[in-house]
């Protein structure tokens, strides 16, 4: 009984979408590892090769959007201060496990601000930004533009290079900084209340029992990265090592 509760209060098909963007992101950090130990013939370049780094975009991108899409319908069911703050200290915790494990895994390309440091960050943003309502397309725009329009090395350094207005892009093993994933995700918020206002039933339908598996995993997606930048990648230096 209370696993049906616990379905019927969650959006089953925004979870399903979530799910598929984690089962994506494992496979992409799976083929990066086989890639990091040798596996793959010929030699992938997952820093310049268009097949992988428009995966990766299109990966942290959905990610985003969900996340929007998902502060959308807790604003509108009232979600209050202090449970917003439990889930936002386990992104941020989860965030600080990530920089520690890549740090000691990759000490010249350790994650200082990876997609969870930036969801982070943006998840606060969102929280007050949901008034502006059909503002938020606009200022999405304006915020995916922005780093092309200004860019300056004060940015580039680790301690600044979190706001992305960077003149390049820092060597680490992930980096999805405010500006311009921020817009993506304002996007995602404006589309959720879109869809609540005027197409609810889009986002109310169950998911086949066949995409279960993918809706409850989305339900600790921050753990999901969590253990596959720890665990997989850590298998993967040990197939390197041996």
């Amino acid at each position: 009984m209370s696993s049906q509760r616990d379905r019927s209060a969650r959006c089953e098909r925004l979870d399903a979408l979530r799910g598929a963007a984690i089962v994506w992101m494992v496979a992409f950090h799976f083929s990066f590892d086989l890639n990091h130990a040798g596996w793959l013939h010929p030699v992938q370049n997952f820093y310049h090769d268009p097949f992988w780094t428009t995966q990766r975009m299109l990966i942290v991108s959905l990610f985003l959007l969900c996340a929007g899409v998902g502060q959308s319908l807790a604003q509108q069911a009232g979600l209050g201060w202090p449970r917003f703050w439990r889930r936002w200290a386990q992104v941020a915790a989860c965030a600080l496990a990530v920089s520690a494990g890549s740090a000691l895994m990759f000490p010249n390309s350790w994650i200082s601000f990876g997609v969870l440091h930036g969801m982070a960050l943006m998840l606060l943003a969102t929280r007050w930004a949901g008034p502006l309502r059909r503002g938020l397309w606009p200022l999405g725009a304006l915020l995916v533009l922005l780093p092309q329009l200004l860019r300056h090395d004060f940015f580039d350094s680790r301690w600044t290079n979190w706001v992305g207005l960077v003149t390049h892009k820092p060597f680490t093993e992930d980096y999805v900084p405010v500006l311009p994933w921020l817009g993506v995700m304002l996007w995602g918020l404006a589309a959720g209340q879109w869809l609540l206002a005027h197409r609810p039933a889009l986002l109310a339908g169950a998911v086949p029992a066949w995409l279960w598996p993918l809706a409850a995993k989305s339900a600790r997606a921050h753990l999901a990265k969590l253990v596959n930048e720890g665990v997989v990648r850590a298998h993967g230096d040990e197939w390197q090592a041996n």
